[in-house]
């Protein structure tokens, strides 16, 4: 099971924590009172916060972390890796008591989703990053990833990994190609369907369904897929909502068409290639999981030492072909097509992982959903999912 996967069985009970997560009151902290004390020159250590399965390990002991230790033998820097992120509104209510009351959290990097990471850039809670001491980043992170409307020129947030909302269908058993967004609505697929139950996860393919410029979005745009949601359940044409459920369902068989996540996809194919995955001709949603140091981090220098370690492209071709989701150092691709191994080399090939330009021109990061939109929106969106 993939990462992403794991998060998304706990779907149904975070809905709860979403808008327990929003009514937290907005402690917004100013810029000059984020950093703390800098001791990474005397304790050389870091605590890093991230997801389970979201690193590389080594094939005879699971508890080695072949890029990791490789790290802390090249720096001296001891890193206290955690996979304690289960779930973006669970970490944050774990979390922001400390961080709305001026506290050290005792972590100095963390890994959540860019909508999660634009609240905690408009709140203030994390640090910007000092570029400069960042080459790496600054000459290979994806120049479609340099830039989202939450943090304009990446200065509080490095992307660790990215991917790809699409489409994912076994081609054989519906026998024909998807291409459009509007193809899963054909009567041949009633009640084989399945979309996300997030509201984050599942609004902008939805929307770029219907042409929508998913950057800049408006409100009626959101209520328009609502609409058009609503009358797709009442047919009973969509099967159900989904969080990870939708790997089994479709290996059964039980469904033909889904929304669904590019990691996932690949992980699939390897016992299934009759499944593919699609980025409709309308587009689909690029996004990514970010790197980011919490305010009063006691190592923040180290941590952003990590970060551009990670920005190497050697590096990060190891970590994706464990990761196997979008690369967000399009400079590995090369370093993995040069590889002797067959199987590694292949991966340099797989637009899943490193995107042709074809596909790109139809990738999109979403613009974020505001805090003023956010209570509305998910009680109308639960409320058809049936959260």
């Amino acid at each position: 099971m993939s990462r992403r996967s794991l998060l998304r069985a706990f779907g149904a009970t975070a809905a709860g924590v979403t808008l327990a997560g929003c009514g937290v009151p907005a402690a917004y902290v100013e810029p000059g009172d984020r950093a703390g004390r800098d001791i990474s020159a005397s304790d050389h250590a870091l605590h890093f916060a991230n997801w389970p399965l979201y690193i590389d390990t080594d094939d005879e002991d699971e508890s080695k972390r072949p890029t990791l230790d490789a790290f802390a033998r090249r720096t001296g820097i001891s890193v206290t890796y955690t996979e304690e992120i289960n779930d973006n509104d669970e970490f944050f209510g774990k979390i922001s008591p400390a961080l709305m009351n001026h506290q050290e959290t005792g972590r100095d990097l963390i890994v959540i989703s860019d909508w999660m990471s634009a609240r905690f850039v408009r709140l203030g809670w994390v640090q910007e990053m000092d570029r400069a001491k960042q080459p790496n980043v600054a000459k290979y992170l994806d120049p479609q990833l340099r830039s989202p409307a939450f943090d304009k020129g990446r200065l509080h947030s490095v992307p660790w990994q990215s991917g790809i909302t699409g489409i994912a269908y076994n081609r054989k058993k519906l026998g024909r190609e998807i291409k459009h967004l509007s193809d899963l609505w054909a009567d041949d697929l009633r009640g084989k369907v399945t979309l996300m139950s997030g509201l984050d996860e599942s609004m902008a393919l939805l929307m770029q369904g219907n042409g929508v410029d998913v950057t800049r979005w408006q409100r009626d745009d959101f209520y328009r897929v609502c609409d058009q949601v609503e009358k797709l359940v009442k047919k009973r044409h969509i099967r159900r909502f989904t969080g990870n459920d939708y790997i089994k369902d479709l290996s059964t068989g039980d469904v033909l068409a889904c929304q669904a996540y590019s990691g996932d996809v690949i992980q699939l194919q390897a016992d299934n290639p009759e499944i593919e995955f699609v980025v409709p001709e309308e587009g689909a949603e690029l996004w990514a999981e970010s790197l980011m140091i919490p305010n009063l981090a006691r190592h923040k220098r180290n941590a952003e030492r990590l970060i551009d370690y990670y920005y190497e492209p050697e590096v990060a071709a190891e970590l994706a072909t464990w990761v196997n989701y979008v690369c967000p150092v399009p400079a590995a691709r090369e370093v993995l097509a040069s590889s002797k191994d067959k199987d590694t080399a292949a991966l340099a090939e797989d637009p899943l992982i490193f995107p042709d330009d074809a596909m790109r021109k139809r990738l999109a990061i979403a613009r974020d959903i505001t805090s003023e939109e956010r209570t509305d929106f998910a009680k109308k969106w639960n409320a058809i999912v049936g959260l």
